[in-house]
């Protein structure tokens, strides 16, 4: 199937008689008829459900609907963007491992690598998403396990140059772990450029209608985990299920599966199956909405760029604009809705501009259906310091505007409103 019907029809396949429609199993516990059956699921030598913070099939369905999409062997949902990135790091490090990690991330997963994992014990170098092959290599250490980024960065709009990060990373012997929330996998396919984790805060663009809070890992099933003795969590039995090896047991699926039997069932940052059904409607409609965003904010970011009361414009499908050739290649299709740029007069006018909006909404959110409007350093970003807000992309007088699925007139007309009495 083509990707836009995957949308529609992956990861559930209604038998006869069965519900059209991905049903909510809104349960915690499944019935069993011997004690024997319902132990080889705690043995992890039979595949099935016993409690829904490990697996639930509202949860799978969904969970195997975006692998799909993505191209990956597995995934698994997680509650939320933050747990889907930190999941993805802790599956494979422990105190006294080391990441290389882009620095044009979300402020609030920038926090969570340089703050609080920190304190677990993982530390970071966090290096300019722009480093050449050979200033990537110079981040390495012996310990490093990883390298992150993020295929288009919130808020910076930077593009990765993904084949860049996937090469250094694999001649170290690490994966390369994207967030592709931004484009989604209607616009970027990171594994196909050699990315080997996908993450995304599915509270964004697949939901597409902010209705749930979520997250999800995907697995590409190309990361040979066994060609060195960097991650014993997966080549080493697991005491905890009787001395098993995921590798040996799971083979391509020993990633997702150590994730959910061991990380889900100490840590349980499950989602709801009932917010997991609200993800599937949206993921439904994704390549019609990423579409329409694209767009859109095509023409905003147009209408901006000759508006003389903006300083600034970036918008990587913008031409002219720095990684105008990485977004042709990586997402020939289109990138995001979200336009970034400066207004006239600084960080007054650029809140005037914000409170003068009549249909664009200030909200701490991005990718919704619905315009909305965000001065990142003083919100998202604002627990980051100046050095850091700087290393991020995120400029004081940065305004995030995610452009929705209006008519794109009516949002331009709203746009020119509020520029007039922001210059008065």
């Amino acid at each position: 199937m083509k990707i836009n019907t995957k949308c529609l029809h992956a990861g559930y396949s209604p038998k006869n008689g069965e519900p059209r429609v991905l049903p909510i199993y809104q349960s915690t516990t499944y019935k069993y008829e011997s004690s024997e059956a319902m132990g080889k699921l705690f043995d992890l030598e039979d595949e099935g459900y016993f409690y829904t913070r490990l697996a639930n099939p509202t949860n799978d369905a969904v969970a195997a609907k975006i692998a799909s999409l993505e191209g990956g062997v597995a995934a698994v949902l997680t509650s939320s963007g933050q747990a889907a990135n930190f999941y993805a790091i802790f599956n494979i490090c422990h105190a006294g491992d080391h990441v290389v990690s882009s620095s044009a991330i979300y402020g609030g997963t920038f926090n969570l690598f340089a703050v609080t994992m920190k304190k677990l014990g993982i530390d970071f170098t966090f290096i300019s998403p722009d480093s050449t092959k050979e200033e990537i290599d110079a981040a390495f250490k012996e310990n490093t396990k990883a390298v992150f980024a993020e295929t288009i960065s919130n808020p910076s709009l930077t593009v990765l140059d993904i084949e860049t990060f996937a090469k250094s990373a694999h001649e170290h012997g690490v994966p390369l772990i994207v967030d592709n929330t931004f484009p989604t996998p209607i616009n970027c396919r990171p594994f196909e450029f050699g990315a080997d984790i996908v993450t995304h805060s599915t509270t964004k663009y697949m939901d597409g209608h902010a209705t749930q809070v979520g997250g999800v890992i995907v697995d590409s099933g190309n990361f040979d985990w066994t060609q060195n003795d960097k991650y014993p969590g997966l080549t080493t039995p697991d005491d905890s299920y009787h001395g098993i090896t995921y590798t040996e047991r799971f083979g391509k699926g020993a990633y997702i599966t150590k994730a959910v039997v061991q990380l889900m069932r100490d840590l349980g940052s499950i989602p709801s199956p009932h917010n997991a059904f609200l993800l599937n409607i949206g993921l439904e409609t994704l390549f019609l909405r990423m579409e329409r965003h694209c767009y859109n904010a095509q023409k905003v970011a147009q209408f901006l760029s000759e508006n003389e009361n903006i300083t600034w414009v970036n918008y990587p499908s913008l031409k002219g604009n720095k990684y105008y050739d990485n977004a042709k290649k990586y997402m020939p299709d289109g990138t995001c809705g979200v336009v970034s740029f400066g207004v006239k007069g600084g960080r007054e006018s650029a809140t005037k501009f914000m409170d003068s909006l009549k249909l664009a909404t200030i909200a701490t959110h991005v990718a919704d259906c619905r315009t909305c409007v965000l001065h990142p350093a003083s919100t998202t970003h604002r627990q980051l310091n100046a050095q850091q807000l700087e290393e991020c992309g995120v400029s004081e007088d940065l305004i995030r505007f995610s452009v929705g699925i209006e008519d794109v007139n009516d949002i331009i007309e709203d746009i020119k409103q509020a520029l007039e009495k922001a210059a008065k």
